[in-house]
């Protein structure tokens, strides 16, 4: 039996971890919503697991390699074959850390930032022509893009985009936990750069698009440390989800459990109580500043600019599609 379902949901990242837990609580609180979780793979057969967990079939498992810019663009002119409602909420989760020496995708590109940043940017605008009338964007962060917050890890850096997607011979050098940081900061810069242009779209065709960005908190066991040795693998995955109490108490009270950040990306997702939210910033279930760093537009446009010259092709001018051109063009 088919179910006609009213809305649809697309987490990445969504089949471990903080995405597969965001898309657990949307699925259990909106069984009319078609709930869409892409990763690279599924070997843990995450859509099957929710339906068993919540006896009811609304997820769905599509693979997306966001480190692949064509296979991005296949993902996204797919979408319409598969006969989705409209979108109520994007959830851009994906992300990986590189711990080591730097490593570059498919395009060339930095592999944390081509993930993190250029390859959701690229989704996010192929799929605005399928957008709800009121469609959320929730962009996943992360507390270490500000150095005031002294995560421990190496102090965020934005020079420019070019910098971060082609790192120089000095920067090729540093810790690649600071690329993660600078690229974790470049998501809150494109939240705030995408949110003036939502607001300008909206007010011209009377759309209610929105755009937040969400910092889950240090979240031990999820999938993000799945590039680091053997050990620190085991310890993240096995001995720091068993500590989570101690670790609040001597480390910072921003430290949760899957399921519990999991619930608050949910929130922002679907949530009533925050409906119209756009352009802030929140920390797990707390609206609070962002760096400050991150509120210097002129980064804000750099970003947004060589993000629209590295992804916008000829090929999306020549066949028309409007909104990705003006998503992208300047405010």
């Amino acid at each position: 039996m088919s179910i006609n379902f009213e809305r649809s949901v697309l987490v990445t990242g969504g089949t471990s971890g903080l995405g597969y837990e965001c898309a657990l609580v949307i699925a259990r609180k909106h069984p009319n919503y078609q709930i869409i979780v892409a990763s690279r793979s599924d070997s843990t057969s995450s859509a099957k697991k929710i339906h068993e967990t919540l006896k009811q079939e609304n997820v769905k498992f599509l693979s997306l390699d966001l480190s692949h810019l064509v296979k991005v663009r296949t993902f996204a002119s797919d979408w319409e074959s598969h006969n989705f409602p409209p979108i109520q909420s994007i959830v851009l989760n994906a992300a990986l850390q590189f711990p080591g020496d730097v490593e570059y995708s498919q395009d060339g590109f930095e592999k944390t930032f081509a993930i993190s940043h250029i390859g959701h940017a690229l989704l996010l605008s192929l799929l605005v022509p399928y957008f709800a009338d009121a469609t959320r964007v929730v962009v996943v962060s992360s507390g270490t893009h500000d150095p005031a917050q002294k995560s421990g890890v190496p102090d965020a850096i934005y020079n420019s985009a070019e910098e971060l997607a082609h790192p120089s011979l000095q920067s090729v050098k540093n810790d690649g936990r600071q690329r993660y940081s600078s690229t974790k900061l470049a998501n809150v810069l494109y939240t705030y750069a995408l949110d003036r242009r939502l607001k300008a779209m909206n007010k011209k065709y009377g759309k209610q698009w929105t755009v937040t960005a969400f910092d889950p908190g240090l979240v031990p066991g999820t999938g993000l440390a799945r590039e680091y040795g053997a050990i620190g693998r085991f310890v993240w995955s096995r001995i720091l989800p068993s500590i989570i109490p101690l670790l609040r108490l001597i480390i910072s009270p921003n430290i949760h459990t899957v399921a519990e950040s999991g619930g608050a990306l949910a929130r922002l997702a679907i949530d009533s109580d925050v409906e119209g939210s756009s352009g802030v910033y929140y920390e797990g279930l707390k609206q609070i500043k962002s760096s400050e760093m991150s509120y210097d537009q002129q980064k804000q446009e750099d970003l947004w600019q060589w993000t629209v010259n590295a992804l916008v092709s000829s090929d999306d001018l020549k066949e028309g599609n409007w909104k990705l051109y003006e998503l992208a063009g300047p405010i």
